[in-house]
């Protein structure tokens, strides 16, 4: 094989040499790289570049390998004319033409065979191109076959002539090909769909209109073939333009004033240059430099017109005139925005000027009517003004001239004009006699002169308020003086009196008749009470006061209750004036003072009292039981209670089993016992401590009938005390459980209509409800736990709570209790 394509031959010594000229087999390749590349023979493997060739232009065909025919003769392939040196100097002077080259002048011996004969199409491949066939022979070709695919569409249903698919949306003919007029790439030639692509897909096809841009903006660069010269191009702004291009940079400048000022070096060129905004070194390069002009090239061609200066003052001139036009679009936006601010401000004082006139033409009025009033108010005046008239034309100026009735000063109009007459009115007024005299004027004038926003209720107020002015200045100078002739223990007039003016009077001035009059006259006259010589009770003129003074009069109860305790220190049971001294201050003094008074001077009398009472069956004195009894609903319970566990049912008990040791009849017995038990209320009963004495006193008595010790025994006794055992034990049960109905019942009245958040959801809620019930205090103590349960006060009583039980803090361990029990030991 030889290498002469690729390397060059001498041809004296025929050595061979490598050649780098460019040969017709490097311009086939380069037009054909996708051409059939050669097959490697056996000997060309094996001998490598030394393997002998029989041709060097045999080229790669596109039909596979196939043989030579050695024996044709000679064929040679026209390479065209040679030209004259005229004609290739004429050609190199029409280069400038610049004329598009088309693919048909290419010459055939450079372009290679694949691209001359189409590609692998054959002859009979090229003549069906762009044509259509008919559609009456489609698989016509079947016949020479064995396929079924023609009868396999005919038993899915489909009909010959028509699209496949359900809808028979599938085409109908064949893909159509359509040739390309030359070897250019695809879409050089313009659109290539074919009929039945227009047919069956109608879309607007943009290739044509994209061609004729193409070729458009392609001429832009090349030089016109008739050889005109080309028109110059100039650019126009419009007025808009540069107002919108003004209000851009406006917008964009306007942050950037910080920056407008700063002094800025430029060293980028051969000389210094300082600017003093940054916008100047953006407009720099539009000033023309002093440097010289840059060599013209070898093929640049020297310009015509060259006047930088000239160029530079027509854009200073255009610049300038921009930005006169600017200026003065900004100019007239701000006279535009100036005239509506202006309009709007004309607008506005408008409606100031028509308020002013408005005002000052109300003010006008209420001057006429007030030197109305004060020309009635002179001495000679036929006509003189009342109180009700100028409460009529107080309500005309609150009414119809409210803004200036609330911008005047109230207090002074009210001093020139109402408080004569007030003085007037109240001239001859007694407070005692007639307490509601004029109650409704002054309510009327309350209404007229009282400030709204008046908050506070102190003396300070009097510079503010024209009413409180008024009530204390003319008002209150008659309440002093009826209250220094007033004495305490005639309480009804005085009581009356403030009764009938308390929604009238301001709150700090009763406060003041209350604390500053009323309340050291009472103070006084309780230091002088004595409650051995004065027949009239002190409860009949202090309560009255209670509504009132209320707490006020807490510091008069304690010097009230030594002057008592006093007076009791002689006092025996049997004297029931005491009783009636002491009932109606129950309520009035606290729980706890209450209490204690009558712990320390009244059960001890009681107590001696019953020391000096003689149970006798046979001849029974009950005049010191029911002095004792009678201070039930004045000493608590517990109190009572003690009394009787301790002086009574020691002596009761004691005579009973005197009585039953001597043969008693148990008849009378059982009257005696059931006689002594109604003595007591069913309050007292239900103590437990009670309930324990009158059951031991059963129980003494089954145990003598049921005694085999003795002489005779009654007939029937033994049934007659089980009986009366089993009698007694079931009321105790019945009123126990009837009792605690009573407690369900008043729970669930309570209940009706409270929130659910006051029901109590748990045991302890319970006992919080009955401690508020009976003024216990329950609360927890602080930092103090019994096996890890806190531990809670009640009265004084410490307990804890575990699972719904009350345990109670005894001598050595903890006892549970009952509810009732605890209530009972709490007080």
């Amino acid at each position: 094989m030889s290498m002469s394509h690729l390397y060059g031959t001498d041809g004296d010594d025929g050595v061979e040499m490598e050649s780098f000229e460019v040969s017709d087999w490097d311009l086939q390749n380069e037009f054909n790289p996708h051409r059939q590349r050669h097959r490697q023979t056996k000997e060309e493997a094996t001998y490598g570049v030394w393997a002998e060739r029989d041709s060097d232009e045999e080229r790669p065909s596109f039909g596979g390998k196939r043989s030579r025919d050695y024996s044709a003769p000679v064929s040679f392939v026209s390479a065209g004319l040679r030209k004259s040196a005229a004609e290739e100097i004429s050609d190199e002077d029409s280069d400038d033409d610049e004329k598009p080259v088309k693919q048909e002048e290419i010459p055939k011996e450079f372009v290679p065979k694949k691209l001359k004969t189409g590609g692998n199409f054959k002859p009979s491949q090229k003549g069906f191109a762009g044509g259509s066939k008919s559609f009456v022979d489609f698989g016509s070709w079947e016949r020479h076959t064995k396929g079924i695919g023609q009868k396999l569409l005919q038993k899915m249903g489909y009909v010959p002539g028509r699209g496949l698919g359900k809808n028979a949306q599938g085409i109908i003919n064949p893909i159509e090909a359509k040739q390309r007029k030359g070897k250019g790439a695809v879409g050089a030639y313009g659109s290539e769909r074919t009929t039945q692509s227009l047919q069956d897909f109608p879309v607007v096809d943009s290739e044509e209109e994209a061609e004729e841009e193409f070729q458009k903006e392609l001429s832009q660069w090349r030089k016109d073939p008739n050889g005109g010269k080309k028109k110059p191009k100039y650019s126009y702004k419009t007025v808009e333009e540069l107002k919108a291009k003004g209000r851009i940079s406006k917008q964009l400048a306007a942050p950037q004033k910080e920056l407008s000022q700063v002094k800025v070096i430029d060293m980028t060129g051969r000389e210094q240059k300082v600017y003093y905004s940054y916008s100047q070194i953006s407009h720099k390069h539009n000033i023309p430099d002093d440097s010289p002009q840059q060599p013209l090239g070898k093929d640049s061609k020297p310009q015509g017109f060259a006047l930088p200066e000239l160029e530079h003052n027509l854009q200073l001139l255009i610049d300038i005139t921009e930005q006169e036009i600017i200026q003065s679009d900004r100019q007239l936006q701000y006279e535009r925005d100036m005239v509506v601010n202006l309009s709007h401000e004309i607008q506005k004082m408008a409606e100031v000027l028509s308020h002013e006139e408005k005002a000052i033409s109300n003010l006008s009025k209420v001057l006429d009517m007030v030197e109305e009033c004060e020309r009635r108010m002179q001495p000679g005046c036929e006509n003189p003004l009342t109180l009700d008239e100028c409460a009529k034309i107080f309500e005309t100026l609150q009414d119809k001239y409210y803004e200036e009735y609330r911008m005047s000063d109230r207090v002074d109009l009210a001093v020139a004009i109402v408080y004569p007459l007030m003085k007037e009115y109240f001239k001859n007024w007694d407070p005692l006699k007639d307490c509601t005299y004029g109650t409704e004027i002054i309510a009327k004038w309350k209404s007229l002169l009282e400030n709204d926003q008046l908050l506070s209720h102190s003396g300070q107020d009097l510079s503010t308020d024209a009413f409180h002015r008024l009530m204390w200045e003319i008002w209150m100078p008659y309440v002093r003086n009826i209250v220094a002739r007033w004495q305490p223990r005639n309480c009804g007039s005085m009581v009356d009196f403030l009764d009938s003016w308390v929604n009238v009077v301001p709150v700090w001035i009763l406060d003041n008749i209350l604390d500053q009059l009323i309340f050291p006259k009472l103070q006084k006259e309780v230091e002088s009470w004595n409650p051995l010589t004065d027949t009239v009770p002190i409860h009949s003129w202090i309560h009255p006061w209670l509504p009132l003074m209320q707490a006020r009069l807490e510091p008069l109860y304690s010097p009230i209750r030594n002057k008592l305790a006093n007076a009791l220190q002689k006092w025996h049971p049997s004297d029931s004036s005491a009783k009636l001294i002491l009932q109606p201050w129950k309520d009035v003094f606290t729980p706890g003072s209450w209490e204690a008074f009558m712990v320390k001077n009244i059960v001890p009398k009681l107590g001696m009292c019953l020391n000096e009472l003689i149970i006798n069956p046979h001849q029974q004195h009950m005049d010191a039981f029911y002095w004792v009894i009678d201070w039930e609903g004045m000493i608590s319970v517990s109190s009572l209670v003690g009394l009787l566990e301790k002086h009574f049912f020691p002596k009761w008990l004691q005579v009973l089993c005197s009585w039953l040791s001597n043969s008693p009849n148990y008849e009378e017995i059982t009257k005696w016992y059931l006689g002594w038990k109604s003595m007591f209320s069913d309050q007292v009963l239900a103590h437990p401590s009670i309930k324990d004495k009158f059951n031991e006193a059963l129980d003494i008595m089954n145990r003598a009938v049921s005694s085999s010790v003795g002489g005779y025994m009654q007939p029937g006794a033994r049934e007659n005390i089980a009986y009366l055992t089993h009698t007694e034990r079931r009321k105790d049960f019945q009123y126990e459980a009837m009792q605690e109905r009573r407690e369900a019942e008043n729970m669930a009245q309570r209940g009706i209509g409270a929130a659910a958040g006051s029901v109590p959801m748990n045991f302890k809620d319970l006992i919080q409800t009955k401690a508020e019930e009976h003024n216990i205090v329950f609360m927890p103590v602080i930092g103090k736990r019994h096996e890890g349960k806190q531990l809670y006060t009640f009265g004084r009583i410490v307990i804890y709570i575990d699972r719904g039980v009350v345990f109670v803090q005894g001598e050595k361990t903890w006892v549970p209790t009952s509810l009732q029990s605890l209530i009972d030991m709490a007080k």
